[in-house]
């Protein structure tokens, strides 16, 4: 989405010279400022906390010194009270040129213009350029286009900073017990602290506690398909499902996405692949989940957000996927539709985990929880790649990272550049042997049981962070009874479908036991578990739709 526009302010009672600073500054900064007027101080003041709370930046705030109700000078002090980076310019007679001058050591005025400011080009616009440079140098975060206030131990928060951060939206995460300006914020907006967390957007009212659903649609992500049909829908936006969209839609299929968090899947947690082809330094989940999502707009296929799929239905040759909509079941329509919803991390069987999940206790990990660790000890449970790469990329912002692994080394299940290089981290303890078995602590994570599966000793240690890398889990309960699965919910396809197959031909190798409906990555029963594999059966299902829809 675009980034938000920073504001310009004017403050002037007279309407005819409110009018004509507005109109000359709209004429040079339109482009890239919001121009926004007011004719008081205290319709300023007002207007200042409406942009503050819409997330509105705000740059600049030009106002007249001689104003009946409130001075220049006393509203430019208000504002500098209120928190706020704008550069403040002064438009004043010669004969108040003092306590301009004053102003600028009491209340940080960056500049004062004597009137009438014609020629603009000469006069106003070569101050106002140097003041809007400054801004930009001091405010890299201008961009920013959402801000969460709230508790940093919610698991509310937690969620929506999680859904920003893989959809790629910029956000700026306000503790409001550590903040002052998150504490502002809730108070301008009236929210009593229980109710927290506050989302702040540009050109939105405040979302209370909102679901990721209603953040997206406030951004202006898509989250409904606009086609009554397509040739193919794809349920899960992980490598498998990007590179059958890429593939699908390249080739002239209309395709369409549905993704019910963010796309990447678990790769786009991944702080560092550094086995993929053709990226010889390696490079994170979330720039290949940026390059691939690239390549699928580019394509032209759609990509529906924060939409969780609860069925799958064949009526006639068409392959339906069904969806809630505000308490309604809502559907898509395709040809052929690809099952490609990965994997999701086992739960931990241990005492206490579920009331502290999102409350220390994290499933998977990314940038947002290594960047918090700083300073902390961290405990970290699995032994696969995954579970090394959170590892070494915990280790930069941590004091200590301890991986819990359950059997006798990470040898036999971690590739071995991560094992050598968790070898030589020297803030990476590994226990082998080892697992947890209970968690306490009042409103977030304070401490850990770790139990030694060998002697059965326990020792209970402090902890404000544990992340869980084990196992995983497909997410295919939503399949039904329809499509066939193993014992654990992997869908099975090809020569392993077996018995109830309703076509004379035989399956393809990655068709369901529902013609039409095809199963890539992760999910796949004997899947190699890999981000390379994935893409490689992403782009394979598009090969046997095109074989599919020939024949129906």
């Amino acid at each position: 989405m675009d980034s938000v526009k920073p504001a310009i302010l004017t403050v002037d009672d007279d309407p005819g010279v409110s009018a004509a600073i507005s109109r000359d500054l709209r004429s040079r900064y339109g482009r890239d400022y919001r121009i926004a007027r007011a004719t008081s101080g205290a319709e300023a003041l007002d207007l200042l906390d409406r942009l503050t709370l819409r997330n509105q930046p705000v740059a600049l705030i030009v106002t007249d010194q001689r104003m009946p109700a409130m001075t220049g000078i006393e509203l430019l002090a208000q504002a500098r009270e209120r928190g706020g980076t704008a550069k403040f310019l002064l438009l004043t007679a010669y004969a108040d040129t003092g306590v301009a001058i004053a102003a600028i050591n009491d209340i940080g005025l960056d500049y004062y213009l004597l009137k009438p400011w014609d020629p603009p080009e000469d006069r106003l616009y070569p101050v106002i350029d140097d003041l809007l440079s400054d801004w930009r140098s001091e405010n890299p975060e201008s961009t920013v286009v959402v801000r969460i206030v709230g508790h940093r131990w919610s698991e509310h928060v937690h969620e929506l900073r999680q859904f920003l951060t893989r959809n790629h939206v910029p956000y700026k995460w306000l503790d409001v017990e550590a903040d002052p300006e998150g504490q502002r914020l809730m108070d301008a907006a009236g929210v009593d602290p229980a109710a927290l967390p506050l989302v702040l957007l540009p050109d939105s009212d405040p979302l209370l506690s909102p679901h990721p659903l209603e953040v997206a649609r406030a951004l202006g992500l898509r989250t409904t398909a606009e086609q009554q049909l397509y040739d193919v829908c794809i349920v899960g936006a992980g490598p498998a499902g990007l590179a059958a969209a890429v593939y699908a839609a390249s080739e002239g299929l209309s395709t369409v996405i549905v993704e019910r968090e963010a796309p990447g899947g678990q790769a786009g947690q991944s702080a560092a692949i550094e086995n993929y082809l053709g990226f010889p330094r390696g490079l994170s989940g979330a720039d290949l989940t940026h390059r691939a999502l690239a390549q699928v707009t580019r394509f032209g296929a759609e990509l529906v957000l924060a939409r969780e799929v609860t069925a799958l239905e064949a009526r006639g040759p068409a392959r339906v996927v069904l969806y809630e909509e505000g308490g309604e079941t809502a559907a898509i329509e395709a040809r052929a539709v690809i099952v490609a919803t990965g994997v999701s991390y086992r739960r931990l069987a241990a005492e206490g985990v579920d009331a502290l999940t999102g409350r220390g206790v994290y499933y998977g990990a990314d940038a947002t929880e290594a960047a918090q660790c700083a300073g902390d000890d961290v405990y970290l449970v699995g032994a696969a790649n995954s579970a090394g790469q959170a590892a070494l990329n915990l280790a930069k912002h941590a004091r200590r990272v301890v991986v819990l692994v359950r059997g006798p080394s990470i040898a036999a299940t971690m590739s071995q550049y991560l094992v050598d290089r968790i070898t030589a981290t020297e803030n990476i303890e590994v226990r082998t042997t080892s697992e947890v078995v209970a968690v306490g602590g009042t409103g977030h994570l304070e401490c850990l049981t770790i139990s030694d599966r060998d002697s059965g000793a326990q020792e209970v240690v402090f902890a404000s962070w544990l992340f869980i890398f084990i196992g995983a889990e497909p997410r295919t309960e939503w399949l039904g009874e329809t499509v066939a699965r193993d014992g654990h919910g992997f869908v099975v396809t090809g020569p392993d479908v077996g018995a109830g197959w309703p076509l004379e031909r035989a399956p393809y190798s990655l068709e369901t036991s529902v013609p039409g409906v095809f199963a890539a990555g992760d999910v796949r029963l004997d899947s190699m578990k890999r981000v390379a594999s994935a893409v490689g059966e992403g782009a394979m299902t598009v090969y046997h739709v095109h074989r599919y829809l020939g024949t129906t």
